[in-house]
């Protein structure tokens, strides 16, 4: 059975909480030893027996400041006829470190709520439609895990990213983002600076694996 435990009520500077999905960094490294980066991986079942065997729920505004537990973003690249959507955030997103950054992938918090089955590409596409609109065909497949120990962000959250190929390009955001966009891997170059650092490691695979 998943694990659900109780957390301590929002911190009182929270004017807005909800409570989200976190592994303790413990069980989270149990399966592979830790790394830092990029790790490919083209099966996630490993991973998504381990979170519902571990899975806890608590306020992201505690968790956001506790590296002992890694929040699990699905972590969304799009592609279609070689291009990737490429977006930028708002200056009032909700994750005020990466306002104004660039980022290859559409990604969120799992909240219990959403935990409408046990399959990880299912959280996945459900994110996907939330953050963006898309009129077309989609195939999803896992692409790799994000551990990025660099930053305050990355220290607290754990990437689970897929790759979807669409048959179209009708794309655009919903929310969240001022702008979006499909562009080529060399675009994405002269913008690298500017990228957020997940985006960052999932350019440089990509780059690597043509």
């Amino acid at each position: 059975m998943p694990k659900h435990t109780n957390s301590l009520a929002p911190t009182p500077h929270a004017t807005a909480d909800e409570k989200i999905l976190v592994v303790h960094r413990t069980h989270l490294f149990a399966i592979t030893p830790i790394f830092i980066g990029f790790q490919p991986l083209h099966d996630f079942s490993s991973l998504q027996t381990l979170v519902q065997l571990h899975q806890e729920f608590h306020w992201r505004s505690t968790m956001e400041d506790d590296p002992s537990y890694k929040q699990i973003i699905p972590y969304l690249v799009f592609e279609h006829n070689n291009s990737y959507f490429l977006m930028r955030r708002r200056s009032t997103a909700s994750e005020q470190r990466l306002k104004n950054k660039y980022s290859l992938g559409i990604g969120g918090h799992i909240r219990q709520e959403d935990l409408t089955s046990c399959n990880l590409i299912d959280w996945a596409q459900r994110e996907f439609y939330e953050e963006v609109s898309y009129r077309g065909s989609l195939t999803t497949a896992p692409l790799g895990l994000i551990n990025d120990e660099s930053n305050a962000v990355g220290q607290v959250h754990f990437g689970c990213v897929f790759l979807l190929r669409g048959d179209s390009p009708n794309i655009a955001i919903r929310a969240e983002h001022k702008e979006g966009r499909l562009v080529s891997l060399e675009d994405c170059k002269t913008m690298y600076d500017d990228l957020e650092s997940w985006s960052q490691i999932v350019y440089n695979h990509l780059k690597g694996s043509l």
